[in-house]
């Protein structure tokens, strides 16, 4: 009789339970479907041409040399492989092999790198998934679907799951060792262990500095060598599979230690010089990241993930160790480099997401408590991830809007073939690939087509105590050296040389706008510029407006200042499309002048 008497009220919490997961399914759906749209929304911007630094330089190209090399010794360690591995697997499946995947990146790059953005927005979206599940498993099905929605919207993994970098896919095995790390302080199981090991390891081979997440297992393995002798060989396995996994995914690690070493000792200077970068932020990294997460997260989710990590030790103690320290010790270190960019940030990101989902769960129940009705407390419920999603969402969807249209490049590039002159002297700043002067022909290599214009060297000319230049060229000029090549006199010498057009782009003299004391020379060479020459053309990535008319001002700064994040992931919402502010210039003295 007992047990028909509670049958009915077991069928209820069991329907109830059905109900539940259910829903979370379907707003697990929502998240994830949403997430992607976000990723997608715009994934080709800029193409044919790669515009970001990093992407024309890494993974990408380097997945492709391994093709052409015959060998799987990607030759670069600066960032990890894991994820360059990836791309040349996936181009060797899509491209039919080898020589598939080298004619596809040479007849039609624009292919090959939307196949590696949607790359990277895919796993970007996995991180998603396994978020969920970490946070389902440290609390509730609520926290997680919570904290995926809160990074699904967030503005930097959103931006950077557009372009084919390493930033949005490391997140995926870094929030696998953080579940991994989830069960082994809930249920301590081998498989646990395995996958916190497995997931720390690609992660580390993904991106050197995601391998935080190791401080995440090391608290919840204390946490349960308190109590448990099986414990011991747990951590042990999750070492052991942490390493197996790194060598896998980055094999050459082992094979070829000395590259390895070096290059990584090299990344390692270049990340702590403070003025290796012309118009970089100066104000300390502590600072700056503390700045970064309110936008590249969101103010809401970034103070709910703080209010989270102070109010979790009264929850749970043992979360706290397990999550706490290693978003401090993040940023603690990051905050003591010298180069400071948002992205950077990222790593941390799954644990900021869970703090902040734990934060609003915990202040939406002490609420509920002092709240009389339900319906009170749905309408708090809703206004709390509202808030906590609102300004993501906003930033997320206007990325998507700006990264659809055309880039002010591209426009610059269809302006310059109807009005300069094949076969022009050109003088052109480092702010598009060389392939962008190249003659375009269908069927044939872009990389390898003669250029459609004569591009002025960026070289070092000796210019002499009286400022006049001597006609000897010293050595080739990097992306990071170019404003400090900028003379006055050099106007002089374009107008004798007959390089009579002048094409500024405004991410690269903006670098020596914000920060003038470093190159008095760039700035007087900018203002000759002016004088000297005729505006013929503009392409601004600002909407039209009151503010787009007033976006230049003294001293030539844009109306969104020059900043190395904001100028390069449009993130103010003044910007309509991609691209810096370019200015194409007419020279008319000496070999300029018109006949």
């Amino acid at each position: 009789m007992a047990t028909a008497e509670r049958a009915p009220g077991a069928d209820r919490a069991n329907a109830s339970a059905r109900r539940a997961r259910h829903a979370a399914w379907a707003g697990l759906a929502l998240v994830l479907a949403g997430g992607l749209g976000l990723r997608l929304w715009g994934v080709q911007q800029g193409l044919p041409y790669p515009y970001n630094a990093d992407e024309q330089d890494h993974f990408v190209p380097h997945a492709i040399e391994m093709f052409e090399h015959g060998t799987l010794n990607p030759h670069y360690f600066a960032n990890p492989p894991a994820f360059t591995y990836v791309l040349h697997f996936l181009f060797a499946i899509a491209y039919g092999g080898a020589h598939g995947a080298v004619r596809e990146f040479a007849l039609h790059p624009a292919s090959v790198y939307t196949l590696a953005r949607v790359a990277a927005a895919v796993l970007g979206t996995l991180a998603l998934w396994l978020l969920y599940l970490t946070g389902a498993r440290l609390w509730s099905r609520t926290a997680g679907l919570l904290a995926a929605a809160i990074e699904a919207v967030a503005f930097l993994p959103v931006f950077y799951a557009h372009l084919a970098l390493n930033d949005a896919p490391t997140l995926a095995p870094a929030t696998l060792s953080l579940l991994g790390s989830a069960g082994v302080l809930r249920k301590g199981r081998l498989r646990d262990y395995l996958l916190a090991g497995v997931g720390l390891g690609l992660a580390c081979a993904s991106k050197y500095t995601a391998g935080i997440v190791l401080l995440a297992l090391a608290a919840a393995s204390c946490w349960r060598l308190r109590g448990e002798r099986r414990a011991v060989g747990g951590l042990a396995l999750a070492g052991a599979c942490a390493l197996v996994a790194f060598l896998v995914a980055n094999p050459y690690a082992l094979l070829d230690f000395h590259s390895f070493h070096a290059e990584l000792l090299r990344q390692s200077s270049l990340s702590g010089e403070a003025q290796g970068k012309l118009g970089a932020p100066k104000d300390g990294g502590l600072l700056y990241y503390l700045w970064s997460f309110s936008w590249g997260l969101g103010w809401a989710p970034a103070l709910a993930a703080a209010a989270g990590a102070l109010t979790v030790w009264r929850r749970d103690r043992r979360l706290g160790w397990m999550l706490v320290p290693a978003l401090l010790v993040f940023l603690a270190f990051m905050g003591t480099e010298g180069r400071y960019f948002g992205r950077w940030l990222m790593p941390v990101f799954p644990i900021a997401c869970l703090l902040g989902a734990f934060f609003v769960i915990q202040l939406s129940g002490w609420a509920a408590r002092a709240l009389p009705t339900a319906g009170r407390r749905h309408v708090l419920g809703a206004l709390l991830v509202v808030a906590l999603l609102a300004q993501g969402l906003v930033y997320s969807i206007h990325a998507g809007v700006v990264l659809s249209r055309a880039d002010t490049r591209n426009l610059t590039r269809r302006w310059m073939l109807a009005h300069i002159p094949a076969g022009a002297k050109i003088v052109a700043e480092p702010v598009e690939p060389e392939e962008w002067a190249r003659e375009v022909v269908p069927g044939t290599a872009t990389a390898t087509n003669p250029y459609r214009w004569q591009l002025y060297p960026a070289l070092y000319l000796r210019v002499q105590a009286d400022g006049r230049i001597a006609p000897r060229y010293l050595r080739e000029v990097g992306l990071e050296d170019y404003e400090r090549t900028l003379y006055p006199a050099l106007i002089g010498f374009y107008e004798r040389e007959g390089y009579c057009w002048v094409i500024r782009g405004s991410t690269e003299s903006g670098r020596a706008f914000a920060d003038p004391a470093a190159v008095p020379h760039a700035i007087a060479y900018y203002r000759k510029l002016a004088r000297a020459g005729t505006v013929v053309y503009r392409a601004s990535p600002f909407a039209k407006g009151p503010s787009a008319r007033a976006s230049k001002g003294a001293g030539g700064r844009e109306f969104v200042p020059f900043n190395f994040d904001w100028s390069f992931d449009y993130y103010p919402l003044a910007y309509a499309r991609p691209g810096p502010r370019m200015t194409i210039y007419r020279l008319h003295g000496g070999r300029c002048r018109r006949r």
